[in-house]
């Protein structure tokens, strides 16, 4: 059976540098588990990995699609098998590596056979919610579905239109494709890493200090090329990314400079909030303490005898 292994923690936890650290060490190759880094010419707010850095380590999944294109945790495992796949027949393993924990569970667990992407009801829906507002859409979930509208706040956007969306398609609720059976695991022998740290007060200066360096990187005039590039809309998922909403906001005017920075890292640190839920619940999880100076030693360790047992 091949194996594999995920490193996974909350954004700003250090995880690509430690990625290419056991990639220099062990006969790694590094795939991004990351909803973000899959759109070309997002490059500043994604944090993505300089043009060197992936001469030197190949990188697989950046740069899937254009930003206005979708991509869903279904694509997402298809093209993760097929990258796992050529990795191991050049006689490497598989280093998965990102925060996009919804992505590693798909992956893992497999996925139920649900309906693909229909663009015409993902606009009927956009143009409905900007009529009716997202609140009522999720009433109209929950008179539908109320085991998925229990789950989704009232402003969950994105779930909400997938969840109607689902049900416009097909006249089935997502609820019942998820009790179905149909589930498909990895088939691999997985080694399941957690990097995050155990003192949130110094993540949260990581995510300022990290959203930060972006601004200054150009992240204003990324966004505006993208914007004339593409005919893109603020509902879209590659705009509604962490960083990008809030500067979009900005270049409309409505939130001056210092208050999209603001909101900007409040997104991040909640983005980061979320991740580390998922981590909590991850059953078989190796915990490692990314302030620990002893960590990388030890999670290297971890790895290399995990190699060669398996």
């Amino acid at each position: 059976m091949a194996r594999a292994l995920f490193l996974m923690g909350p954004t700003a936890s250090g995880k690509s540098a430690l990625a290419l650290s056991l990639a220099d060490q062990l006969p790694l190759e590094i795939i991004s588990v990351d909803s973000a880094a899959v759109y070309r010419h997002m490059n500043v707010g994604t944090a993505k990995p300089s043009p060197v850095i992936r001469a030197r380590y190949p990188h697989h999944l950046l740069d899937c699609i254009e930003p206005i294109e979708s991509y869903s945790a279904a694509r997402f495992c298809a093209d993760a098998q097929a990258a796992m796949k050529d990795i191991v027949a050049r006689g490497r393993v598989p280093l998965l590596v990102g925060g996009t924990m919804l992505y590693f569970k798909a992956l893992r667990e497999g996925l139920d056979a649900l309906p693909g992407t229909d663009m015409g009801i993902r606009q009927a829906l956009d143009e409905e919610a900007v009529q009716r507002g997202w609140p009522a859409l999720h009433a109209e979930l929950a008179a539908l579905d109320p085991d998925t509208a229990e789950r989704l706040k009232t402003t969950d956007a994105q779930r909400i239109q997938r969840a109607l969306e689902v049900y416009r398609t097909s006249g089935r609720t997502l609820s019942s494709y998820h009790h179905s059976g149909s589930r498909q695991p990895l088939q691999a022998e997985l080694l399941c890493l957690g990097w995050q740290p155990q003192d949130r007060a110094v993540l949260h200066e990581r995510i300022a200090e990290r959203f930060n360096a972006m601004l200054d990187e150009g992240l204003d005039d990324e966004l505006r090329v993208l914007r004339e590039r593409y005919a893109l809309r603020a509902n879209m998922p590659a705009m509604r990314c962490v960083g990008y909403r809030q500067m979009w906001q900005y270049q409309d005017g409505e939130l001056t400079w210092d208050e999209m920075r603001e909101k900007g890292v409040i997104a991040t640190r909640q983005l980061a909030k979320r991740q580390m839920t998922w981590l909590r619940s991850w059953a078989g999880l190796e915990h490692f303490n990314n302030q620990d100076p002893k960590a990388p030693a030890e999670l290297l360790q971890r790895a290399r005898i995990f190699l060669e047992q398996h």
